[in-house]
């Protein structure tokens, strides 16, 4: 199983990084009432930061923005429960197998990555406004604001070296 894989089966849901209970099930390679039973049983370990219910207009709402969803989950009369990070490293101690254990550890280093690619481009973001302001230029990406640096000197030059129209000629 790849992170790229993972990643794409992880929401924002009321401001939380989570991943839903048939998503996991899949990876682990068992049902989705199986998991559900598991952590039924063991439910003292989910806290409402962990795991918690989708409501019916969250879920709908989900549906609505993502297409890649199997006609028999959408049309499912029951709403997905969801899991933070810390609710799926508890779900490998609580299905105790070995695919839980290899899919948890894939799923964290997918979580850490995009932890780490939000701060950097949170960083990215922030140096490309900087540089903006700086040379009153709007820049679509950072990639076009280094060619702009890099190319300043040149632009400049050509701009004063060209032939001037109009009044006071």
């Amino acid at each position: 199983m790849q992170v790229q894989t993972i990643e794409s089966k992880i929401y924002e849901i009321r401001g939380e990084k989570v991943m839903l209970d048939f998503d996991l099930a899949t990876m682990y390679e068992v049902e989705t009432r199986t998991l559900k039973q598991a952590v039924k049983r063991n439910l003292e370990r989910f806290s409402p930061d962990f795991m918690f219910q989708l409501s019916k207009n969250e879920w709908l709402e989900l549906i609505t923005d993502c297409d890649k969803f199997s006609e028999t989950v959408k049309h499912n009369p029951g709403t997905p429960s969801v899991f933070t990070e810390q609710g799926i490293a508890m779900l490998s101690s609580v299905l105790r197998s070995k695919r839980a254990i290899q899919v948890n550890i894939v799923i964290m280093r997918a979580f850490v990555f995009m932890r780490q690619y939000a701060l950097t481009h949170k960083d990215l973001t922030e140096k490309l406004k900087d540089l903006e302001e700086k040379y009153d230029q709007k820049f679509l990406s950072f990639e076009q604001a280094i060619n702009y640096l890099l190319n300043k000197d040149k632009i400049e030059t050509e701009q004063k070296e060209r032939k001037r129209t109009g009044f006071g000629n």
